[in-house]
């Protein structure tokens, strides 16, 4: 079974977004190469300027991958194509 957050088309990814489902277990945090993940409120959040779903670093989203109760999913009002996805890690990184 393909995990929800993880299909996407070969032209589109999307920002990820945490649901209320989260249990603040704290793994998925560490895991976030852009630092796009933070605690917030109540769950923790990510940011959509700084999340590229890990385009960049690794074929697949880690803290999807962490996530013991799969609250992460893709965010459809955040789309962005693998480009743009990229064009954003390099902002962030200056690479």
């Amino acid at each position: 079974m393909i995990c929800q957050a993880t299909f996407t088309n070969f032209l589109y990814n999307m920002a990820l977004y945490i649901t209320d489902e989260c249990i603040n277990c704290d793994v998925c945090e560490p895991e976030c190469p852009n630092e796009a993940i933070t605690q917030g409120e109540e769950i923790y959040i990510i940011a959509p300027g700084l999340c590229t779903e890990c385009v960049g670093h690794y074929d697949t989203s880690q803290c999807v991958e962490v996530c013991p109760v799969d609250c992460i999913l893709i965010d459809p009002e955040n789309e962005e194509t693998n480009e743009q996805l990229l064009s954003k890690y390099h902002q962030i990184t200056g690479d």
